[in-house]
């Protein structure tokens, strides 16, 4: 029997090629996306979860209370491990681990000579000995308890391994130097980490090598200094979580009363967008629920597509119906046949669709920047999630339409007087058209805002020119800051050189130094902190800094007086810039003293998603990592080239680096940048699996009405009048879907622009797009199948009348 069905389904299939060629179209397209969605999803939750302790693993991490404002920092102070391990002898494990960036190595050979320079942007980490009892990380050689027990020992991954030593076994005992001054021994190896972790190590010395005065300092933080904690068993966070606020009162200040530090599930790390992660990377849970969403509503759409041409396909196939039950055929086995038939066709949909994602997926890797695998054997869940969709669809899509074809009368459909009324109801058939198109709408306006916000964020206006103008890095020793007054006279004699400037940062940077300070002649702190940008006198000419009050510091190496800008004030409750002149700042305690000499109109120090930060702008050449050179753009490809010659030949040690400050603003949105490109990508695939919903429906109401459209035309009846009156009923459901998905996709894009200070207005402009892109493209759809119907010949129609 089921042999019979088999064979019966494939022999129709093969009858009606155009419509099994748009229905197993649409459901690849479909299923293909949802596929990728999936292991999208499914890779952001797989952060992390490959380590056998993550549900007793927390990371500390640092909340600051201040009068108006709450703030977060994934860092701690550098004493935080010492002290937990100190105070909370109970605890199984506590490690500290620094992340560094851009980072020099040179490899060593046998005798310790310098050989290849290497530029590490990122992977380059010092770390306690404990991470390695906290963490799981496979070890290819070396003892975990021991390797980073001593100063100057190093550990490298496989991959790092083979790159400076060309194979991993003999990397063992070698040395690397780091940033041209400390020598470090090869004293473990590591299995190349998963892509699916925010802990991404490639280098990791030991702790003990690092070197800074800040080690024994409670109160200032760098945010890629994090502390991992392991409970023991059976021991609640909350028990820990309760004494924390005691520890850090008993080490911090009394004047830092506000800070506080909380433990950070792992589980919740990848997750938490308030806080930073070691790879630089998050992924809100909001997110993963809106994505799933999409992969649903894209699948539901392409079930919905087959329903509507398997229904249009009915009264084609009522004779049929009628012979198989005049011929002993009951409803249950109709019913399995219509569900085979739309089993193999959801088959055949998922096994292209499955080759149409594997093609695709180095693409969305490059897109996403992540690592994606289609590996059945590596990832069991693929199958098993491919089987669902299997069933799933063969469910939504073949069960509505397997119940109409089996219920019709055998007599009545033997004698050809199957109509609209009876093939399942041609409403059901108008309300998924709408459901669909309002799917499509919805991430049609989705992506039309997302794509503005982009837009936005590059042409808004930051307080500062970044055109033209490149970041060149200079080493950060003694050695490396004392040939600045070299490379100044040099660089000012080049024609393309328009104005140069040193600096610890670029106006806008994810490099930030934050501090609070003392205001005029009292004790008391500040309250909040201030972004401090150390700089020389040039930095203002260089980037068009405009001043509303006073007027630069004096050209000096170190620090005399301050320029601020209006937000400072502003939180200061100084209303006229005039009357912060001449006050006194106090940085750190005495460190840094001096008076304001003038004010600066606001500009953004960081990505637009945030409010402008109070700055504090003072010269101090010890802090200067780097210079900008605001280029002539006619003479851009000279200068650079003579920038990289005078830089190579100044520090001949080093590697040369640079980047353009746009390309840096640019990469402040760069997950924003991706997101816009797969909504656009989602929005297309939703409109075109639409847009073959609409021709099923077009079809059903073609073979429904082929004697009136040849009536009308007898009767005089031009194209035009065939072509408006299809197209008519379905501008209305187009509209119909507009008023749904309208505001539905107008709540939603207002809660995602809310993550934004700085925003686009969402005003009817877009909506109004969305509605006239979705009825031409309708027009366009429906217009093709409805001139075929129309320039059919209408003798052929009326000929059994």
């Amino acid at each position: 029997m089921f042999r019979n069905y088999f064979k019966t389904a494939i022999r129709n299939l093969l009858r009606n090629k155009s419509y099994a060629v748009i229905n197993i179209t649409g459901l690849t397209v479909g299923i293909a996306a949802c596929l990728l969605i999936y292991l999208i999803v499914s890779y952001h939750l797989s952060f992390d979860t490959f380590h056998s302790k993550k549900d007793r693993i927390y990371r500390a991490v640092s909340e600051f209370r201040g009068e108006h404002e709450v703030t977060h920092s994934s860092g701690v102070p550098f004493p935080v491990p010492r002290g937990l391990r100190e105070d909370f002898p109970e605890l199984a494990k506590v490690a500290g681990i620094l992340g560094s960036g851009n980072d020099q190595i040179t490899v060593l050979d046998e005798h310790n000579q310098p050989g290849k320079k290497f530029k590490e942007a990122r992977g380059f980490f010092f770390a306690e000995p404990e991470l390695f009892e906290i963490l799981d990380f496979n070890w290819l050689a070396g003892d975990p308890k021991t390797a980073l027990s001593d100063p100057n020992t190093v550990v490298l991954t496989q991959e790092m391994a083979e790159k400076y030593f060309g194979d991993w076994h003999a990397a063992m005992g070698r040395s690397i130097k780091f940033e041209n001054a400390d020598i470090l021994k090869v004293t473990g190896i590591l299995e190349n980490p998963p892509p699916n972790t925010d802990v991404p190590l490639k280098i990791v010395a030991s702790f003990k090598t690092f070197k800074s005065p800040n080690l024994t300092d409670w109160v200032s933080i760098y945010s890629s200094h994090n502390c991992f904690v392991l409970l023991p068993e059976n021991y609640p966070a909350s028990r820990l979580s309760a004494l924390l606020p005691g520890f850090v009162k008993k080490h911090k200040p009394a004047e830092n009363a506000g800070d506080g530090i909380l433990l950070q599930p792992l589980s919740n790390m990848h997750f938490d967008t308030r806080f930073n992660t070691l790879s630089r990377q998050t992924f809100s849970r909001e997110l993963i629920t809106a994505l799933s969403m999409v992969g649903l509503f894209l699948l539901i759409v392409a079930c919905v597509n087959f329903i509507n041409l398997a229904t249009a396909q009915a009264v084609n196939r009522a004779k049929e119906v009628g012979v198989r039950k005049v011929l002993g055929s009951d409803r249950k086995h109709l019913i399995i046949q219509f569900m085979g038939e739309t089993f193999l066709i959801t088959l055949l949909a998922v096994v292209l669709a499955t080759g149409v994602a594997s093609l695709v997926i180095t693409s969305l890797n490059a897109l996403l920047q992540i690592q994606l695998s289609l590996s059945f054997f590596n990832n069991l869940t693929i199958p098993v999630f491919l089987l669902a969709v299997t069933l799933l669809v063969t469910v939504l899509a073949g069960f509505y339409p397997a119940l109409v074809l089996s219920g019709y009368n055998p007599i009545t459909a033997l004698k050809s007087k199957i109509a609209a009324t009876t093939t399942g109801g041609l409403t059901l058939r108008r309300s998924l058209v709408v459901f669909q198109f309002a799917i499509a709408q919805v991430l049609i306006i989705g992506m039309l805002v997302v794509v503005s916000q982009m837009n936005y964020f590059k042409n808004a206006s930051l307080g500062f020119t970044k055109d033209h103008i490149l970041n060149v890095p200079i080493p950060a020793d003694s050695a490396g800051r004392a040939k600045i007054d070299y490379l100044r006279a040099q660089l000012q004699q080049q024609p393309g050189v328009e104005n140069l400037s040193f600096h610890f940062a670029s106006p806008a940077d994810n490099g930030n130094s934050s501090s609070d300070f003392k205001f005029g002649n009292t004790d008391k702190n500040s309250g909040f902190e201030a972004n401090l940008k150390w700089t020389d006198v040039d930095y203002f000419k260089t980037y068009d800094i405009a001043f509303v009050a006073g007027k630069p510091f004096q050209p000096n190496d170190t620090v005399r007086e301050f320029v601020v800008n209006e937000t400072l004030l502003k939180k200061l409750g100084i209303k006229d810039p005039q009357e912060a002149l001449g006050k006194r700042i106090n940085l750190w305690d005495g460190i840094h003293v001096g008076n304001i000499c003038g004010v600066v109109k606001d500009f953004h120090a960081r990505s637009l998603r945030t409010p402008i930060d109070p700055i504090i702008l003072a010269p101090s050449k010890a802090y200067y990592r780097a210079f900008s050179v605001k280029m002539h753009p006619d003479k851009a490809k000279e200068t650079m080239a003579y920038i990289e010659k005078l830089w190579t030949s100044t520090y001949p040690d080093f590697v040369y680096e640079y980047q353009f400050l746009d390309e840096k603003i640019d990469n402040f949105y760069r997950r924003e940048t991706q997101l816009s490109q797969l909504y656009t990508i989602f929005a297309a695939i939703a409109i075109f699996i639409s847009c073959l919903g609409l021709y099923g429906l077009v079809s059903f109401m073609a073979a429904q009405r082929v004697k009136e459209v040849g009536i009308r035309k007898v009767l005089g009846a031009s194209v035009g009048n065939i072509v408006y009156l299809f197209s008519r009923e379905f501008t209305l459901l187009i509209i119909i879907s507009f008023a749904i998905a309208g505001p539905l996709a107008w709540y939603l894009m207002t809660k995602w622009l809310q993550d934004f200070e700085y925003r686009i207005p969402l005003g009817a402009g877009i909506f109004l797009v969305a509605i006239a892109g979705s009825i031409v493209i309708a027009w366009i759809t429906v217009g093709y199948r409805a001139v075929r119907a129309a320039l059919a010949n209408p003798v052929k129609s009326l000929r059994s009348e």
